[in-house]
């Protein structure tokens, strides 16, 4: 289906190639899996198979690239469009109706389908992605994950023979993502789709694959699953465990290293995971009773949550449970219905803006739509001048959080991880006791995740409150002192982060999969004490 022939890439004006002289092929009818860290060329090589890059993007190809037997070189993404679909990281950005049903149709629409034959894929792509409650919703209500949904529906819709994905589960709860992928295998079993995708949720679909091509510091790699999994700079926490500890053959799932579960719970029987204490005495904000409705629909039901200084809080949940909603109503950015809201003592939508800039700083799901400036240095001179501070407050954040970024450097030409980082630093510059963040880990590596918590978690220790609304179970495991459950607006589970996914209130991470019933949650604390063992 796709070949790439002694293919090299580089950008207009770059000083190097994105990936050297490159050679593959990936055959019709499989799911293959692009892996690397952010900045890798993921996205360019994915760019390529449609001949988005170069024709939109710019930059030079040497070497051919041939999709269904034609050349990049001469056919234009539109020669592609009728069996090639397309999801981008930001699905929103591909929107091109008003609601979710006549999104799902434009593409059929633009290649004649007869309005019978829509009506018919249209409904069963309501059902296969559970949009049926949301086909007459405007696309701009919707949450991330839903939009996601949509992007991935409206991809489908007229039946490509070639899927393209680009971080396709990212903004999606497990089942939800889950429900996905289990649609693109039976396509791809059943119809022959052809889906090629990238993603760092690795713990999601890496046994789902038949083939894994892996981008590595200019190089591009590919084979089957497990050995490009044994050399890939970047996997899921069951496979680096078992990347350290020299199980083999290498375990692509928790299922398949369930085999040297009873070797690795006798080494660990003599410890227990270390239990940090957090002190909770001061309250930073309190949600009492709170309803919210809006459009004829109850977001937030009789919800009650207290919030203290110094812990990192997951607020976990299905998409459109009220996560953002939450985030919004402790922001000053939605009103209660009923209830009361205060954020170090008064409530959010009665304060200035300068006044509830000092109390709460929201990050959305899109950090950039905080940044204004045309380089990181104009970007925290100006958030210095707004926030009244001292010039360098935001610039001294900022290079504590990314102390090797060139501030020259304009905001939409940093990293995700970077852009976040800039964003929190322009936040911090006036020091609130509360931060709220939705969907952090979007489109972050596991480096730049592992960066970010150690941001967040160092905040907390100085007293900040840090507040995560996130489907990353892993992440939420590795950061998170304690656990917030929403569903369908309600909250349904509130505890210490180990104790509430021990229950099974919360999604489990891998490394509890494994070792359940033990509480142990990340590969980190188990090779720690596995280290200290004589």
């Amino acid at each position: 289906m796709i070949v790439f022939d002694e293919v090299t890439f580089t950008y207009d004006g770059a000083s190097a190639p994105v990936f050297g002289s490159t050679s593959l092929e990936l055959g019709e009818g499989g799911l293959h899996l692009v892996v690397g860290a952010t900045g890798s060329g993921k996205s360019t090589l994915l760019g390529l198979c449609n001949g988005h890059v170069p024709h939109f993007t710019g930059g030079f190809v040497e070497g051919k690239v041939t999709v269904d037997g034609k050349s990049i070189e001469h056919a234009r993404p539109r020669d592609f469009a009728e069996f090639v679909g397309m999801v981008r990281q930001n699905p929103r950005s591909s929107f091109v109706a008003d609601t979710v049903a006549h999104e799902l149709v434009y593409a059929m629409e633009n290649l004649g389908w007869s309005r019978a034959a829509m009506r018919t894929r249209l409904d069963e792509i309501l059902e296969q992605l559970q949009l049926g409650d949301l086909a007459n919703r405007p696309l701009n209500q919707l949450s991330g994950g839903q939009a996601q949904r949509v992007a991935i529906g409206a991809a489908l819709a007229a039946k490509p023979r070639l899927l393209i994905l680009d971080e396709p589960t990212s903004g999606l709860d497990i089942d939800t993502a889950q429900g996905v992928l289990n649609l693109l295998v039976n396509t791809v079993t059943n119809d022959g789709l052809t889906v090629v995708l990238s993603e760092h949720r690795l713990e999601r679909v890496v046994g789902l694959a038949q083939q894994v091509v892996v981008v590595d510091r200019g190089v591009v790699h590919t084979g089957e699953p497990s050995t490009m999994m044994a050399m890939s700079p970047v996997v899921p926490p069951i496979i680096d465990l078992a990347r350290c500890q020299g199980f083999a053959p290498l375990p692509l799932t928790v299922d398949a290293a369930r085999v040297h579960r009873a070797v690795l719970m006798e080494r660990l029987q003599s410890h227990q995971p270390e239990v940090p204490r957090v002190q909770r005495e001061e309250v930073v904000a309190e949600v009492d009773d709170v309803t919210i409705s809006y459009l004829g629909r109850c977001a937030i039901k009789n919800v009650t949550v207290t919030l203290h200084r110094g812990e990192v809080v997951a607020l976990v949940g299905p998409n459109g449970a009220g996560k953002s909603t939450l985030l919004g109503l402790l922001s000053g950015l939605a009103v209660p219905t009923s209830g009361s809201v205060r954020v170090d003592g008064d409530a959010p939508t009665t304060l200035r803006p300068m006044q509830l800039v000092k109390r709460v700083g929201l990050i959305p799901q899109d950090p950039g739509l905080v940044l204004y400036g045309t380089s990181v240095e104009r970007e925290c001179s100006e958030a210095d001048h707004d926030a009244g501070r001292e010039p360098g407050t935001t610039a001294l954040w900022f290079r504590r959080f990314q102390p090797e970024v060139d501030v020259v450097r304009h905001p939409r030409d940093l990293s995700e991880g970077q852009r976040l980082c800039l964003a929190l630093a322009v936040i911090m510059a006036t020091a609130p006791p509360l931060i709220l963040l939705d969907e952090p880990t979007c489109g972050l590596d596991n480096a730049a995740k592992e960066h970010l918590g150690d941001v967040l978690t160092g905040l907390a220790r100085e007293g900040t409150s840090v507040v995560v609304a996130t489907h990353d179970v892993e992440f939420m495991a590795e950061i998170a002192d304690r656990i917030i459950v929403l569903s369908n607006g309600s909250v349904v589970a509130d505890g210490p982060a180990r104790l509430v996914i021990s229950r099974g209130d919360a999604p489990a991470p891998q490394i509890f999969e494994l070792t359940s019933p033990e509480p142990w949650l990340t590969t980190g604390e188990v090779l720690a004490a596995l280290a200290r063992q004589p």
